[in-house]
């Protein structure tokens, strides 16, 4: 019999970079090193076919097209439950439901002992093995892939961490925000509005002020996680990310902007945001799986530093139509997020939460809970849609009993077409927040804003003792004859 989850035994020490990361899958047997792919398109849909396949492997690019060799690009990083699980530090046997329920209750665990784990500086960083700066720091050394067929350049920035300190308090902060290559020395910089990203360069820009910025194109996979999760304001994610390793990260200030870098980093650049440029971003294949957002102005870098280490290696994670390259670990990471969001705002009896990989792990929630009182269903879906870590950009919320699994999309299905009646059962919420990638902002609009549906899928429950049983065996009975018949299955 297989093990609860917080019972599975973890490796000795948690990853120390995305280098010893790689290792660690190598020896499992889920990476796969490919050789002589083009950075111009092939590489990019090597990477879409691999997220679509149910074996899917780490890929580790090597010898890439009009590239020296050693400069490579990993893809499909944490496409499954054993790859994500060694990034988190835990037993790469779990399977995708065990990893949600190992990850109960740790997101506000790591929130409260971040403050334990601020990052340390260390003289001799790894990532400045190789400096170049001025005229000679070259975006273009690096072999930064065209991912999609209609995308509007280069994407060094895909898997990436975007730094940046608030201006009014000092508060640094890592983002996971999209980066095209505009020209050996200029990068476009792609941040929805509402995140703290963008919050600070809103300050400079106020200041008439530069934005001092830095970026790392090859980081620990546990940076690009907390990076693209909603980690409260206040708490930096270099402490976030050492709550969950249970030992502060080591980092080194950039030599231009004092900004934190990761020492372990593959590549980084330091570079400024200039209060009042822009250029044409964009388009790019996003994770809603279209090219939302089209060209729009956006603020660009102007790079004047560029750090890495010997052979260094970019970290993408080109998004496609779902599944692709980084919805798995969102969508197990925040099901299990918003599973404890949705307890601490006080819904009780949550039994299950899938935020589904189609949605891009936002755009549709499904919350299984034991219904307890008339409304209940609703509470759960109107909560789950607005609370911090549901509010961007969702769209669909379905709430359903608890003997449906919410990550089973035939049951949900099965569900909403046997437990609803579409006039009663469905409510709504207008104006809630969203975002450029999202497909259903008309292209020009200044309202980043979208619609929610609440869908209660669960059994009426004035009514729940009439309603007609399910024609199933139950699960006892099934594991008996599964005994009995152990060699049919």
């Amino acid at each position: 019999m297989q093990r609860s989850a917080l019972e599975q035994p973890s490796p000795s020490r948690p990853c120390r970079d995305l280098r010893d990361w790689l290792d660690r899958v190598r020896a499992i047997g889920q990476l796969q090193e490919v050789q002589g792919a083009d950075w111009n398109l092939e590489l990019g849909i090597l990477a879409e076919l691999n997220a679509k396949r149910p074996d899917s492997k780490a890929l580790l690019f090597d010898e890439i097209t009009g590239y020296p060799a050693g400069f490579r690009v990993v893809a499909g990083a944490l496409l499954n439950a054993p790859r994500l699980a060694l990034a988190l530090n835990l037993d790469p046997a779990l399977d995708t439901s065990g990893l949600v329920q190992a990850l109960r209750g740790q997101p506000r665990r790591w929130e409260v002992e971040s403050a334990q784990y601020p990052p340390v500086e260390v003289a001799r960083a790894p990532l400045m093995q190789n400096v170049r700066e001025g005229a000679a720091a070259n975006l273009l050394d690096f072999p930064a892939p065209f991912w999609h067929p209609k995308d509007g350049g280069r994407y060094l920035g895909t898997g990436c961490c975007v730094i940046t300190r608030d201006p009014d308090t000092g508060q640094v902060n890592l983002g996971a925000y999209r980066v095209q290559v505009h020209d050996e020395h200029t990068l476009g910089l792609m941040i929805s509005p509402g995140k703290q990203g963008a919050m600070h360069l809103q300050k400079y820009r106020a200041r008439g002020e530069p934005c001092p910025v830095a970026i790392v194109f090859g980081e620990d996979p546990l940076l690009l996680m907390a990076a693209g999760l909603e980690v409260p304001l206040g708490i930096c994610e270099y402490d976030y990310v050492g709550a969950i390793k249970g030992e502060p990260l080591r980092v080194t200030p950039g030599p231009l902007t004092g900004l934190p870098l990761p020492a372990d980093g593959e590549i980084a650049i330091e570079g400024l945001v200039p209060p009042d440029e822009v250029r044409e971003e964009g388009p790019f294949g996003e994770w809603t799986g279209y090219y939302a957002s089209g060209e729009r102005p956006q603020p660009i870098v102007r790079v004047q530093a560029t750090y890495h280490r010997d052979d260094p290696i970019i970290l993408g994670s080109p998004p496609n139509r779902p599944p692709n390259d980084y919805s798995y670990w969102r969508a197990v990471v925040r099901s299990a997020l918003l599973h404890d969001a949705v307890e601490r705002a006080g819904v009780p009896e949550v039994r299950g939460v899938w935020a589904h990989e189609a949605g891009g792990a936002r755009m549709l929630t499904i919350i299984s809970i034991k219904q307890r009182f008339a409304g209940h269903a609703r509470m759960a879906g109107f909560v789950a849609s607005q609370i911090r870590e549901g509010a961007y950009a969702g769209r669909y919320v379905i709430v359903v009993d608890d003997d449906i699994d919410p990550s089973n999309t035939n049951d949900v299905l099965w569900a909403m077409s046997t437990r609803t009646d579409p006039a009663t059962s469905i409510d709504f919420i207008r104006r809630a927040w969203s975002t450029a990638l999202d497909p259903m902002v008309r292209p020009g609009s200044e309202a980043m804003v979208n619609s929610r549906a609440i869908i209660d899928a669960c059994r009426p429950y004035e009514w729940m003792d009439q309603f007609p049983a399910v024609s199933e065996s139950s699960p006892e009975l099934q594991a008996e004859v599964r005994r009995k018949w152990s060699h049919l299955f």
